[in-house]
């Protein structure tokens, strides 16, 4: 059969991968990769770099991608088809990744090479990271434990990708049809054009609702109707729960519990207390008690003066509007007003001057400045053939030096549609590698959900989406500059989770510079570059509620954290139980009972945070400290900003990331720039 993903061609043929295609190349990849490792480990002694890490290397790589354009096509476009070829393949790529992280003539392969003399830092740094991994894949276990651990992976795997599927189906199940415009005041014009397209959509007249972000954070904001904001509310906060309006229909309670008891089991068997522990073998934080102390330390900075915040807003409610029952879904409606009353400025006034388009190409004139590259649009590939594209929102672009050679490509997918996953993310679609005879630059995937355009409107975004893009560049940038040839430490593979935050928190700053928003803020109908006046409006509401925000997501990473630190097998999840004591701790409104918040909690359940959601204030101390620099120097510095290309963005996980950091710093990071930034006194 001519399969695609066995065809390896430098881009993806996205137009030609069928869900029929998927099994049997996974299939086919992993056959090849068990053979191969069966014969490089006949001669265990006689193992060199060349003849043994390259080959395998070289083999890992067809898997990773015949596998990426699946697993991307399966988040963007998601069919029933190809949900179920994915999830046929889900335990078999588990049982190998086990089979290989459990093979001890591999590890004792992999360790005979790296007592040889001749290996660079990058190479010894990717040895002792494959030997560590080896170690928490088990292969010191006994064989009966070795099965557990085994079984024990392949449901995990297909557990979290359960949770993110109930929430991607919850999400499309729900939706609000409006036939009254008058339901709508308060809204923007963009609101009300995005939900009558959802209405066109649907073959429906008037005005449809979505829980996507684009059509549900509007709502919240600015609707008037207290009722429509309160059913919306609850519609969102009960996703994949046992309540709402689909009650039960996909329900991740059961799966939560069981994630927990097998993460906790897992760690067990590996030597560990918990899966706080084991989460953190591989991260820049020291120990379990040094992230606790962390997190603590913050809110202790914070909770005080997030409820003084609350007090304002119920204050200006209660003064200005007569209203004096605040809850969770009133909160960002008058948070909105009281911001618009204190700083004379909205979202909606700032969104003209960030069409999408403009704000693109800003941005890659920051990075441009910052880093010393070319960024351009391309139909075709760096081999010249055309590019094949999964949507026609896509657009393709490559990366090039002070040389005009390409040093990277990336896709970027930018706006909300059905049947797909939503949030923003970037994922490594191709590593960068310069061994076994291949030489393949990085090839990356960004994608967001903005309010697409709609009846000729360009789409506007909010500044704070226009942080969200910088935020998933920064990581682009991460993956795409790196200098290291050796796929496991090259972009951001190898870098601990807990450091990985740091260029995409970083390049968010660029998003707040007079000198770098004139290079993209510009007023989608005039040109006209954002007023002084209206840009000092901005800035001096750039804290507006910081320490609010600050506690949300320290309300976040305790509980996940508390979460996998306290769990005791003989009690179970006790999710709420722990949710509910954090929210002693830092919450300012607490929600009502029936909110399920956990239940879409994807960072944890589906995704790579768990016991690891403290990263991104972790990552946010060093991204402050870093811009701290840039905030001495100037924000354009040359010298800075190529320090950071090459201490940072080029070395990927090729050295411990304190090392790295202060190769860039010259110390290492305090937390004072943090508070400075988030007007909070050190």
């Amino acid at each position: 059969m001519d399969n695609p993903l066995l065809d390896a061609p430098p881009l993806p043929a996205f137009s030609r991968i069928r869900p029929e295609h998927v099994e049997p190349a996974i299939d086919r990849l992993i056959a090849d990769g068990r053979a191969l490792v069966a014969a490089l480990t006949e001669n265990a002694d006689q193992v060199t770099w060349e003849n043994f890490v390259e080959p395998l290397e070289a083999e890992d790589d067809r898997l990773s991608r015949a596998w990426s354009p699946v697993s991307h096509l399966n988040s963007v476009m998601n069919s029933d088809e190809l949900r179920a070829a994915y999830n046929a393949c889900l335990p078999k790529l588990s049982d190998y990744a086990t089979e290989v992280g459990q093979n001890p003539d591999l590890y004792r392969a992999y360790q005979r090479v790296s007592e040889q003399s001749g290996l660079d830092p990058a190479q010894r740094k990717m040895l002792s990271n494959t030997l560590r991994d080896l170690h928490l894949a088990g292969v010191d276990l006994p064989l009966e434990k070795k099965a557990r651990y085994r079984a024990i992976a392949q449901e995990l795997s297909q557990l979290t990708n359960k949770f993110a599927e109930n929430v991607l189906d919850a999400t499309n199940a729900w939706h609000k049809h409006l036939t009254d415009e008058s339901a709508l005041a308060g809204l923007p014009d963009a609101a009300k054009a995005l939900a009558r397209q959802h209405a066109k959509e649907r073959e429906l007249d008037g005005w449809v609702l979505t829980l996507d972000f684009p059509s549900f954070e509007p709502v919240m904001r600015y609707a008037d109707d207290r009722a429509l904001r309160r059913e919306v509310y609850e519609a969102f906060t009960t996703r994949a729960s046992d309540q709402g309006p689909d009650a039960g229909r996909f329900d991740n309670g059961e799966v939560m519990e069981r994630l927990l008891a097998l993460r906790h089991e897992q760690a067990q068997l590996l030597g560990f207390s918990n899966f706080a522990e084991l989460s953190l073998a591989p991260k820049m934080a020291r120990s379990t008690g040094e992230v606790m102390a962390f997190l603590n330390d913050l809110a202790e900075h914070s909770v005080d003066r997030a409820r003084a915040e609350l007090d304002e807003v119920k204050t200006y409610a209660l003064t200005e509007h007569g209203f004096d029952d605040l809850q969770p879904w009133d909160l960002s409606y008058y948070s909105e007003k009281l911001r618009q009353h204190r700083y004379a400025i909205s979202d909606e006034e700032l969104k003209p001057y960030f069409p999408f388009e403009g704000v693109v190409s800003g941005m890659f004139a920051v990075a441009e400045r910052l880093f010393d590259v070319r960024i351009e649009r391309a139909e075709t590939g760096a081999d010249g053939s055309p590019v094949d594209l999964w949507h026609p929102d896509v657009r393709f672009y490559r990366i090039l030096d002070e040389a005009d050679r390409v040093r990277a490509e990336f896709y970027l997918d930018p706006f909300a549609r059905r049947r797909k996953q939503g949030g923003a993310w970037m994922n490594g679609a191709v590593s960068r590698m310069r061994m076994a005879g291949h030489r393949q630059h990085p090839v990356a995937h960004l994608v967001c959900n903005f309010t697409p355009p709609v009846d000729g409107h360009p789409s506007l975004l909010t500044h704070r989406e226009v942080e969200t893009l910088f935020h998933e560049f920064g990581h682009g940038l991460h993956h795409m500059l790196t200098r290291v040839d050796f796929p496991p430490v090259a972009g951001i593979h190898g870098v601990p989770w807990d450091a990985v935050e740091l260029p995409s928190q970083f390049l968010e700053n660029w998003c707040w510079e007079r000198q770098s928003l004139d290079l993209f803020a510009a007023h989608h109908e005039t040109g006209a570059r954002i007023p002084d006046d209206l840009f000092e409006r901005m800035t001096a509401a750039k804290n507006f509620q910081s320490a609010m925000q600050m506690v949300r997501q320290l309300e976040f990473a305790l509980f996940d954290f508390r979460l996998h630190l306290e769990y005791d097998p003989a009690a179970g999840g006790q999710v709420y139980e722990v949710l509910d004591q954090v929210r002693d701790q830092v919450a300012v409104l607490k929600p009502p009972a029936a909110n399920r918040f956990a239940h879409g909690f994807s960072h944890i359940f589906a995704g790579g945070y768990a016991a690891g959601y403290y990263s991104y204030k972790w990552a946010e101390v060093l991204s402050a400290d870093a811009f701290s620099l840039f905030e001495e120097r100037g924000i354009f510095d040359p010298p800075t900003g190529h320090a950071f290309r090459e201490q940072i963005l080029e070395r990927g996980g090729s050295a411990e990331a304190m090392d790295l950091y202060v190769a860039f710093r010259g110390r290492e990071p305090t937390v004072d720039a943090l508070l400075r930034h988030s007007g909070i006194a050190a």
